[in-house]
Formats: structure tokens, sequence, C-alpha cells
């Protein structure tokens, strides 16, 4: 029999990475999960990189005890600041958000105007700019920091006045340069696609990098010969370094279905 049952390890800065457990669900549903935000130290972006990196290198750790097949970087500052250090200390194949979103819209764009919309720390490394020019070198971004998404978000405010106003103000700049696809360099703006779509208008395509991530994952899963062979209900586990009041409601939001099966834990 091939493949195997081991989990996949998926790691955020906190919450935001359920929008790519939810992607993976979907996508891979047989396959075992292990989650760890870390929930105590949030948010990363505000941190300076050593910071990051040894967060990061502690996380790794943890997850790599758990015998996992693979490990999915879901936080863009992390994947900004610290996936070497991540690939240096991983046995296993490393994937990360940033690289998968880049992938995807240097294959969609037609006009070769790509926007990028992410926190300040992410828009500020400019990692995504360097990872499409990765890719195809004559691709023009255009990139927008929307701090206040992530509050918003968390708020649950999707579809309110108040989101609806931030992100047409956000998105003025970016719509300007006649984009015809968008980067949602950020785990929260998942939640918040519809309206995002509705501001940048419908011939704008929207690049999920949790949908990204989770093709990205299937693609190696079936190279490697690492897909688990059963179509058992697989098990997902969820890890946090505190549990900070509405983490349920929150999560559950992101997850689009009960969450169950967490624990506390220090690192």
């Amino acid at each position: 029999m091939s493949g195997n049952t081991q989990p996949i390890g998926v790691f955020d800065s906190g919450i935001g990475g359920m929008t790519v457990v939810r992607a993976m669900m979907e996508r891979i549903p047989f396959e075992n999960i292990i989650y760890f935000g870390d929930t105590a130290r949030t948010p990363y972006g505000v941190k300076s990189p050593e910071t990051i990196n040894q967060y990061a290198s502690e996380i790794t750790k943890f997850l790599l005890d758990f015998d996992v097949k693979l490990l999915i970087i879901a936080c863009n500052t992390m994947a900004a600041v610290a996936y070497e250090t991540v690939q240096d200390i991983s046995p296993v194949p490393v994937l990360e958000v940033i690289d998968a979103g880049a992938r995807t819209a240097v294959s969609t764009t037609q006009k070769k105007q790509v926007g990028v919309i992410g926190t300040p720390a992410t828009i500020n490394s400019n990692v995504y700019a360097r990872a499409i020019h990765k890719h195809d070198a004559s691709v023009r971004v255009f990139s927008q920091a929307c701090p206040l998404f992530v509050p918003l978000v968390e708020e649950g405010w999707l579809d309110h006045t108040v989101t609806r106003l931030t992100v047409q103000e956000y998105m003025k700049p970016v719509v300007a340069e006649r984009i015809d696809t968008l980067v949602l360099g950020c785990t929260h703006y998942p939640l918040i696609k519809p309206l995002l779509q509705e501001v940048a208008g419908q011939e704008v395509f929207l690049v999920d990098s949790a949908e990204a991530i989770a093709d990205m994952t299937a693609d190696i899963l079936a190279e490697q010969n690492l897909g688990t062979p059963s179509q058992e209900p697989p098990e997902y586990r969820f890890y946090v370094s505190d549990v900070p009041y509405r983490f349920q409601t929150i999560g559950e939001r992101f997850l689009g279905r009960t969450l169950t099966n967490i624990h506390l834990t220090k690192l």
C-alpha cells in the first residue's frame, strides 16, 4: 500500500492559518492535520526578525515531534522572515503561503498587472513582489498595506458598513492601476473575499493563498507518494499557546465548522 497516514503540520502566528486548514480539509479530505497557533505571542508582524525566527524554530520542533510528513507555514509574516530557518531544521518538505500565492498570481495574470494586499509587515518586507518576480520578472506589482482588515475580520464584521468603507479606501490606489489579479496576502482576508471581489470588480481574479497552498500540498503529496491511503474520517488536532477570549468563536468562523480537539500547550 502506497502513501502514508502521518499528519500534515500547519502553523501560524495565531488563528488566521485556520483558513489554510479549511482549504486543505476541502482539497485533501482524508489527510490528518495538526495545527499550531501561537496565540500567546501573536501578532508577529510587529516583532523583530530574530524573535520571529526563534519562535518559528520552536514551533517547527514541536510539530516534528508528531512525526509529520509535511510542514506548512500558514503565516505570511513567518513565511516572509523565517522560511529558511524552518527549512534548515526540517527533514520533511516545507511549503509556505507566499510562494503558493505568487505562483498562482503569475499563472493567472494576463495583463501582468498584479495587486497585493497584506499586513504592514508583509507589505513592507516586499516579499510578494520578490516571489512574483522570481517566477516572472516582467509582472508589475502594486502593493497595499491594509492594517485594519485583521481586527475587522476578528470582530466578525465581514459585511459591515465600516468594513465596506475600509475596503473601498484601501483598494482605491490598487484598483486605479488596472490590475487583473489581486493576491490576498494574509490568511484573514479570505473571510472578506466577497467584499474584496465586489470592490475590485468581477474582472479581477482574487488569489486566495489558502486555496493556492492546499492545491500545492495536494500536488506534493501526489508527486512524492505521501498521500494517505485511508478513506477513514481524518483526525484534526489544534494546539494553541493561549486560549484567548473568543478563540472558539473566531476559530469556528475561520474553519467554517465546529472547532473541537483544542489543546493548550506551552512551548
